[in-house]
């Protein structure tokens, strides 16, 4: 029978609710493993999981719950080991590593801040700052809106000093989190973002951390700031952790059965 993981944490294994269920369908009973001063959060795992709003769900709750009292490392949705045994091999031989995390992520929360730009805002900005383009607008505006060629290396130009600051003010953004920031961990780039920020902070400096991001907002009204948290910390869990060796070694079980 596979194990499905949802964190690992320090011993003695944490006080969790008699009948505490995880993923699965029907719900698979949570229990622990412990190993080296270590305990890992465990379930049998489903042949068929998804990620149902259910499943995710019974995922976030056995880790809320598991991280009421302390700092417990995440491990995200889906985590799958070959067995109990296969996640206790893990644990022994990377305790040191995980007890450094751990001791990384007490009394901290994670808080995500995805950037984009307000186009009206941002437009404003650059024509305002660049005496060029301000001159190209104007001559062909005189001339009854300019040639389509005219018109065409306007619109390239606009679009050459937009992306620029799109750098800058990612830049800004990360230069008004890092004073408050125990860690920062940049997320995947994707479509419509300028910048996708994880950061680590204090949890009695989560509001110092707020009041910073709506005071970024205020002063550079060109951004658009979308703040989701407080969130377990998963991007400050490295990806050769527990979940993801053991992950690694289900899919070698499975692809050799």
């Amino acid at each position: 029978m596979s194990t499905y993981v949802y964190g690992i944490t320090r011993t003695p294994a944490p006080p969790l609710p008699d009948g505490l269920t995880g993923v699965g369908d029907p719900p698979r009973p949570v229990r622990v493993l412990e190993r080296d001063g270590l305990v890992a959060l465990v379930s049998d795992a489903p042949d068929d999981l998804k990620p149902k709003r259910r499943e995710l769900l019974a995922h976030q709750q056995v880790l809320a719950q598991a991280s009421a009292e302390r700092p417990v490392l995440p491990m995200r949705f889906g985590s799958v080991s070959q067995d109990d045994a296969t996640v206790g091999a893990v644990l022994a031989e990377r305790a040191g590593h995980f007890r450094e995390r751990l001791d990384a992520l007490e009394g901290k929360v994670e808080y995500n801040i995805k950037a984009s730009h307000d186009q009206e805002a941002v437009l404003h900005l650059v024509m305002a700052d660049n005496p060029e383009l301000r001159a190209m607008s104007e001559a062909n505006r005189a001339a009854g809106g300019g040639t389509y060629e005219q018109k065409l290396q306007l619109g390239e130009k606009v679009a050459q000093a937009v992306q620029a600051r799109e750098g800058e003010d990612a830049a800004l953004l990360r230069r008004a989190l890092e004073p408050l920031a125990a860690e920062i961990s940049e997320g995947p780039d994707s479509m419509g973002w300028l910048a996708n920020l994880s950061v680590l902070v204090d949890r009695e400096g989560a509001d110092g951390l707020l009041a910073a991001i709506e005071e970024l907002g205020t002063s550079a009204p060109q951004l658009d700031l979308k703040v989701n948290g407080p969130l377990p910390p998963y991007s400050f869990v490295e990806k050769s952790d527990a979940a993801a060796d053991a992950t690694a070694s289900a899919g070698a079980a499975r692809a050799g059965g």
